[in-house]
């Protein structure tokens, strides 16, 4: 729902009805993740995606008659046959969508949480006895609607608040009051965290294509150098924060977490030693360096000098990228982000056509 959310507070604002189709189960290759949303409203206008354009058409059907009064329902596709105009995913996957008017509970402060990056999760009830379709949201110390149950509430409030803890997304079964180990009820948790950080330090040519990709793979960029002349929004128009400070001394008081990616691209000891004996005693997902590999060399040397052991200098991926024979800043930029993709969700790095099995393996990661 975060893709489309302008588009839902502009409708909501001006009363216009809609109909709400989210993901809430995928199997083997399926082309969205949970969460992936799309709407219809009443003027015809459709907006997101849920299958990159496979059921699309078959989910704006199910979503008109939502709007003619039709009762929110679960749906699912999955293969379609060898007629050409057959409804399925072409990849061979599978996915269940939630169809439901679109209402959620305290919609205005979803939405501001969500902007502003606090941390709120949406429940819905997708299947079962009670209520199908009732919400619950839930942030830290608030709640707001109702699942039809004091028990249900309660336990789908823990739940909530545990995987907006892990900044995941799931399903989960109950029974009609809420008992574990029992699936009566099943209640699909849509958690909305503030967005990963990227921080790229050394306001270089390749910098301002590494915050634009950084950007683009859903990342709030920052980026820092003491060089105040270098250092401007104006080099840097894709980034959220252009910082001026020399990085090691910026770097402990910058958040971090298990989803943030360091890119160190100064490639000068004065700058990239300090700020990697500081980066590497993070919980980082992903800290690289740009350089030679007589550069790399020098710079462990350095690092072990400084009293760093084997397993934080493991986590440095320097030089920095995935071997795609890349010469240009933008063509760097594509073989960094294609590194923390595939650090993300345990890829190989290898060309898809020689591989075998699944593309799309059980998630290793969420960073």
């Amino acid at each position: 729902m975060r893709e489309i959310l302008e588009d839902l507070a502009s409708w909501h604002a001006a009363g216009t009805p809609a109909a709400l189709a989210t993901v809430v189960e995928t199997r083997i290759s399926a082309p969205r993740d949970p969460g992936a949303a799309m709407a219809l409203n009443a003027d015809g206008v459709v907006i997101g995606s849920v299958s990159g354009g496979c059921v699309e058409g078959a989910v704006v059907e199910q979503a008109r008659e939502i709007l003619d009064g039709g009762a929110p329902r679960r749906v699912t596709y999955g293969v379609s046959d060898d007629e050409a105009m057959a409804v399925g995913l072409t990849c061979g996957g599978e996915i269940s969508l939630f169809i439901e008017p679109f209402a959620v509970p305290a919609f205005e402060t979803v939405r501001d949480h969500i902007a502003t990056g606090v941390p709120v999760a949406v429940a819905t009830v997708v299947d079962g006895p009670g209520p199908v379709g009732a919400k619950l949201v839930v942030t830290a110390d608030e709640t707001y609607g109702d699942l039809g149950s004091e028990g249900l509430g309660v336990a789908v409030t823990s739940d909530a608040r545990g995987l907006l803890a892990q900044g995941r997304t799931a399903h989960r079964g109950y029974g009609v009051h809420g008992e574990r180990r029992v699936d009566d009820v099943t209640v699909f948790i849509q958690s909305f965290q503030p967005p990963p950080r990227m921080y790229v330090f050394g306001a270089i040519d390749f910098a301002t294509a590494v915050a634009r990709v950084g950007k683009f793979l859903g990342y709030h960029v920052v980026v820092c150098d003491a060089r105040r002349v270098f250092a401007t929004k104006a080099r840097f128009p894709d980034a959220d924060e252009v910082v001026v400070q020399w990085p090691h001394r910026f770097l402990p008081t910058a958040p971090i977490d298990s989803r943030t990616a360091i890119c160190v691209l100064t490639h000068d000891p004065k700058f990239d030693v300090p700020l990697l004996e500081v980066a590497l005693r993070t919980d980082a997902a992903y800290i690289g360096a740009m350089g030679s590999r007589r550069t790399h060399d020098d710079r462990l040397e350095r690092l072990r000098e400084l009293g760093l052991g084997d397993e934080e200098l493991s986590k440095l991926r320097s030089p920095i990228g995935l071997d795609l024979g890349a010469r240009t800043p933008e063509e760097t930029a594509v073989s960094i982000a294609a590194e923390i993709v595939q650090l993300r969700w345990g890829g190989s790095g290898r060309p898809l056509t020689d591989t075998e099995g699944r593309i799309h393996p059980d998630r290793v990661a969420v960073p």
